[in-house]
This record gives C-alpha cells, structure tokens and sequence, in this order.
C-alpha cells in the first residue's frame, strides 16, 4: 500500500513537471493568429499554420501545435482557415499624387469625349475652386481614337480654366482660357515636350513638359486638406491589401507633410519614397544623406528619360508604326540622364528611371553601364522597362539594372499597342519573363492612379495576362507571364527587395515586421476566374489591425 503511493506521489510530481512548461510557461504575446493557411512569401516560398507577434514583429512562425504550445495571448485571432500574405507591397506608384488628386474631377473609364464633357459640367457645378481640374481620359477607349480638341471647353467655359490630364499624366486637354493664363500661343516652344498645332492654331493638347507650363499656375490644395486626403487614401490603400508603396517623384513638402501625419500616429502607411528630378533636391539631399524613420525611407530619385506609348511620347528607336515620321522624344538631354547618374552614383541614393520606348531604355541602359561598369548591388532601377530592344536586354543582367514593371500596362495596353509599334517591336514589349530572367528577381507595382490601385489586378494580370472578362483566350504574349510564385514575390519580398528593405520586411519571417493580410480566397490555388472576385478580409501593418470588413 506504501509503495503504491510512494509510485503515485512520483507520477505525479513528472506529470506535473511535464505539464507546466508546456502550458504555465508558455510566452506572452500581444497576438497570436492561428488555424491559417501562412504564404510567408520567405525564399523558398514555404507555409505556415500560425504565428505569433510582438512589438510589431513575428517572434515565432511555424505550426499550429508548435505555436500554441510556446505562445499565449489576450488576442488570439483563429483565421477559420483563410489564406494570409505578407503585405503587398507596390513597388511603383504615386501614393502622394493620388491623395492630393481627390479633389479633381474623375475621369477614368470615361467611353467617349461626350462622356468626358458631361462629368466636368457637373463637377463644375460645385468645383473647389475657379479651375476645373479633371484627371483619367484615354482616348485609346472612345469610339474614335483620337487626341480631343479644346474648341467645345471653349464654348462651354470662356472664362473659366480647364486642365484635363490624360490617364497617364504625360498629355492633357486645356481651354484657351487656360493656354492665356500661362502665356501658350502657336509661337511657343518647349524641350522635352509638345503644343499640338492644327492648321496654325493650338487645339489644346499638351503633351509631357508642356504641361507643366499650365500646371504651374494652378493653386495648391491647403496642408491640413492635402492631409486629409493622404489618410483618405491610406484607407483605399488598406482595403486592397497594400501595406507599403514606393512614391514615385516626391517633392520636399509632401514628404514633411507625410513625415508629420505619420509620427502623429494618422497615417499608418510605410513609403519609401523617390524624390523628383528638382535641380534644388540634388545637392542637398545628396549633403545629408537618405532619411529613414519606421515608416518613411527617402531613399532614392525618380527621372523621366521619355513619355507614354499612349500619348505617343515614348522615345523610339524607329518611328511610331501608326504615325509616320515622329520617334517620340526624351524629356531632357541626355547629358541631364549622364551628369545625375555620376552624381547620384557617388551618393547613398538609388537612380530609378521611368523609360517606356526602346529608345529611352537604350540610352537610361547605356548612361547607367557607363557608371556603374558591372556587377554591383547599388539596385538601381528602370521604371516601366515597356518596350526594350532585343539587343539591350543583357544589360539588366550585366549590370544589375532592376527593371521595376506594372503587370496591368500590358493588359491595359494589349488592345493597341500593336497599332503603336508594329509587330516586331511587339516581341520586346511587356516582356515581363524575359525580363524576369536577366535579374533573377523583380518588384511589381501599378502605377495607380494611371492604373486601379488594386495588387489583385496586378497579380491577375501578371500571370494570366489577361482582362477582367478573360480576354484574350491563353492570355497576352503569354510566354512573358509571371507565375503565380513570382507575382507574389514581386508584390512583397522583391519589392522590399526594391528598397533594400528585405530584411525588415517583404515576408513573414520572424524578426520581421508583423505586416499581413487575410484573404478569402487562396491565390495560390484558386481558378484564375475567382482571383478578380478576392475580398481583403483584414489588414495589419506591424501587427496592428488597420483595416477590417
């Protein structure tokens, strides 16, 4: 009797030691998500069932059991099964833009130019101030496709300025009332841009740096409005799944004003951000050195080495298959691109350079492998890389150039491009694959607001190479698709990658930033027709839940 309960007492002093650290010791989180299906989005692609988050970062990542056996917590979040993605990323946008453009009428997916006329006679009505400021055409979408004309804004608003920017944002439509105000006649001459001219008068078209003559004159939204906006457009940003964007062509005032929101706690958004091609910002800027704080990176320059294929002012290497003697041009010399990358090269900053035509490419290509003579990890970037002669895809391998592309310019563009190029041209054209293999790696964005700010369209149309309707059949020049491993990365790790923010962020890791989102569909495995139809169920950004439906 006495040693049965001597052998009780000793069982049970080991179960209760085996008990204990499995359950009274395990470690305080602030949250733990479990029961998931984790795309850590790491090298190697692997998955999770759970994690556990402190201080804004993963502390542990790995299975369920083993999760929740080492780790408690007062927020324990069971995902039911959904799928989670580290934070997209977009590698190419205008974040800043976008905000301080809500005040402007809307003109994106507009059908026809009377379809143009009729939002901005409504929008008039109760405009914030005397310009009428409209932003989205694209005459590629009208019945005629053709550059309007400004005699109706003229009949409809003599003595009121009109400035209509192209969906691109290097063409727009002005009145004569606004072509007055910045002192535009048929004698005016700019470089790096163009005053359409019919029949010896001005029909209103203004293409890239002609633009800016108007631009100018037009006031700037207040401070405590422009911030409004930035965290209107944080919200847009989060119900799609963005937690970080790459600004693209930042001015030193928008970024005090973006620097400010977020350290008071209103804007939530991490942004590495690319300063404009400003003659004052290189010397300065250049003196002191990139800025980083936990949410904001100033760590680069955005140039403009050409236009778009839509406003026909990309720079090409031959002349334009639908328009006989014009080649485009470049926005400044070339001497501009080579002083600024020799500068820019004995700096902390990264060059990235939107280029579209196979010209503009070839010349921002050579300028950058003249500086930095090979292989090397300055990851410096070509902005759009859209059409690229076949001759000079080596050097992005040569040179460690990273060609930053947008998925849904191709799909956007696939209707008419052939019409701009040729089909010769075309088998260089959005070659996202071919491109993909020069570097090994590469960030995706949209562009938005050129195209929608949604990182589902970018990663549809990135492996499908098609439309929302599923057009065309087998997909767009489908041997240049992505697959469906490669458009995430390009969304997360390879965009932080972009910004030499791959350690801190990009995929969850532990060490890493706790930024995730939850999905109700699983884009690794759903049909490619459910992807479109993917609802962001919840956002977090350093663990803190920031968006939820």
């Amino acid at each position: 009797m006495l040693l049965n309960r001597s052998i009780s007492s000793c069982l049970l002093i080991v179960s209760t030691l085996v008990f204990f650290p499995s359950c009274k010791f395990r470690q305080k989180a602030e949250l733990v998500i479990h029961h998931a299906m984790i795309y850590t989005a790491d090298g190697n692609f692997s998955t999770a069932e759970a994690m556990a988050i402190n201080n804004g970062k993963i502390m542990a990542i790995g299975k369920e059991d083993e999760i929740l056996q080492h780790y408690e917590s007062d927020n324990m979040v069971d995902a039911e099964g959904k799928s989670i993605f580290p934070g997209f990323i977009d590698a190419h946008c205008h974040f800043t833009g976008f905000a301080t453009d809500m005040w402007k009428c809307q003109l994106s997916g507009t059908r026809s130019f009377d379809d143009v006329l009729g939002r901005i006679k409504t929008y008039a009505s109760n405009a914030p101030m005397e310009w009428i400021y409209g932003r989205g055409w694209d005459q590629n979408d009208w019945p005629v496709q053709e550059f309007p004309t400004k005699g109706r804004l003229d009949s409809l608003f003599p003595d009121r300025p009109v400035f209509l920017k192209r969906i691109d944002g290097h063409a727009a439509l002005v009145n004569q009332k606004a072509l007055d105000i910045a002192g535009i006649n048929a004698s005016t001459i700019i470089k790096g841009g163009s005053i359409e001219i019919k029949n010896g008068s001005l029909t209103g078209i203004l293409v890239d740096n002609a633009m800016d003559l108007v631009d100018a004159k037009i006031p700037q939204v207040s401070d405590s409005l422009a911030t409004n906006y930035l965290t209107d457009a944080q919200r847009m940003c989060f119900a799609v799944g963005l937690t970080g964007v790459h600004d693209c062509g930042v001015g030193e005032h928008i970024i005090e004003l973006v620097d400010a929101a977020q350290k008071s706690g209103r804007l939530k958004m991490k942004i590495f951000a690319l300063l404009s091609d400003s003659a004052q910002y290189y010397d300065r800027w250049i003196k002191k050195g990139p800025y980083k704080t936990p949410r904001l990176n100033v760590g680069g320059f955005k140039l403009y080495a050409d236009g778009t294929l839509g406003s026909r002012g990309a720079c090409l290497l031959s002349d334009y298959n639908d328009k006989v003697g014009w080649k485009g041009f470049l926005l400044s010399d070339s001497s501009h691109y080579a002083d600024l990358a020799q500068k820019l090269y004995n700096s902390k900053f990264q060059m990235c350079t939107h280029a579209i035509g196979d010209s503009g490419n070839r010349l921002m290509l050579k300028i950058y492998a003249a500086v930095l003579k090979g292989k090397n990890d300055r990851r410096w970037r070509i902005e759009h890389a859209q059409v690229v002669s076949e001759n000079d895809f080596h050097y992005f391998q040569d040179y460690s150039v990273i060609p930053s592309v947008q998925p849904t310019h191709a799909t956007s563009d696939m209707y008419w491009a052939a019409t701009r190029l040729g089909k010769q041209r075309m088998k260089g054209a959005y070659a996202y694959q071919q491109l993909l293999q020069t570097n090994g790696w590469m960030p995706l964005g949209t562009d938005f607001p050129v195209e929608d700010i949604s990182p589902l369209k970018t990663f549809f149309s990135a492996f499908a190479r098609q439309d929302s309707t599923g057009f065309p059949y087998g997909g767009f020049q489908p041997e240049n698709a992505l697959s469906r491993k490669e458009a995430i990365w390009g969304m997360t790790l390879w965009a932080a990658r972009a910004a030499f923010e791959e350690k801190e962020k990009g995929s969850l890791e532990e060490g890493k930033a706790a930024d995730f989102i939850v999905l109700d569909t699983d884009l690794m495995k759903c049909p490619p027709g459910q992807v479109l139809k993917t609802h962001v169920l919840a956002t977090y950004i350093n663990g803190e839940k920031v968006f939820g439906r």
